[in-house]
């Protein structure tokens, strides 16, 4: 149920992410809010990752555990990562999208785009898509 549910959510952010996009500066707090999280993941504190999702991810997975096995199962990549890299901002028709790198403990490369929002608690991460890699020219 959760995962359909998230799944849902997800197909909206990639629909979106195939619009037309504005590339931003980049934005020092909500780089700091990612990284927050992916600390919190590899100290294996659920608890501390939980307080970077926004109200309604919250709502969706009800508590830290729901939400952390989500992440171990889903995106072992974020739960584990070896390096984290920000790519750039970009806004697609005012939704936030900080797009991420991450290499995987095995060395493979993932792409992420987190959508964000701005809460009165801060930014809080509001969505995960995995991406397809850049196109590198030629």
């Amino acid at each position: 149920m959760l995962r359909s549910v998230f799944a849902g959510i997800f197909v909206s952010f990639f629909a979106l992410m195939a619009s037309a996009q504005e590339v931003l500066a980049p934005n020092p707090e909500i780089e700091a809010t990612i990284a927050g999280q992916f600390d919190a993941f590899l100290a294996e504190d659920v608890g501390a990752a939980w307080q970077f999702a926004s109200p309604n991810i919250q709502r969706i997975f009800r508590d830290a555990q729901n939400f952390g096995r989500m992440v171990e199962q889903g995106y072992p990549m974020v739960w584990a990562p070896a390096q984290v890299d920000f790519i750039d901002l970009q806004s697609f028709g005012g939704i936030l999208v900080q797009r991420v790198q991450v290499i995987d403990q095995a060395g493979n490369a993932h792409y992420l785009g987190y959508q964000m929002i701005q809460t009165e608690g801060g930014w809080k991460i509001n969505g995960v898509q995995i991406l397809p890699p850049p196109q590198v020219a030629a």
